[in-house]
């Protein structure tokens, strides 16, 4: 095997793992306490709030979960990349704030781009050799 082809792809595997690992987390936080969510999203002034925790959980869960295993990693990133930027806009709008509450939503908005960044990052150089495929046989 080729070393540099090597380090590449498991790059690219903690690439998958670690970008998604927050999606996971929060996904599974909004999936085992629904309301909770669902609070939290007519809270922060998002849209149809129960509809808007449902679209979190799959994003959040389904993609976090999709990326790490390989499975339509460009579309998906890329997917992934635009929601994160429209939740740093609905859930992080530091300037409408003040104090040290401006300032901790400073650093969660410039998170979400930056993780955005990411994700086009990973987008672009692919899943990497390490992926679940799914076989197909001739027949």
């Amino acid at each position: 095997m080729n070393r540099t082809l090597f380090s590449r792809d498991t790059a690219l595997l903690a690439a998958r793992v670690t970008l998604s690992s927050l999606f996971i987390v929060m996904g599974w936080g909004k999936l085992s306490d629904y309301s909770g969510a669902i609070a939290y999203m007519a809270q922060t002034g998002s849209p149809f709030p129960t509809l808007s925790a449902l679209i979190a959980i799959l994003a959040e869960l389904g993609t976090g979960l999709a990326l790490i295993l390989g499975l339509w990693v460009t579309p998906l990133a890329v997917l992934l990349a635009a929601y994160t930027v429209v939740t740093a806009f609905i859930g992080h709008h530091f300037w409408t704030m003040t104090g040290t509450l401006r300032y901790d939503m400073t650093i969660h908005f410039y998170k979400n781009i930056s993780i955005a960044g990411g994700l086009i990052a990973l987008a672009v150089a692919g899943p990497g050799h390490f992926i679940v495929q799914r076989h197909r046989h001739a027949t």
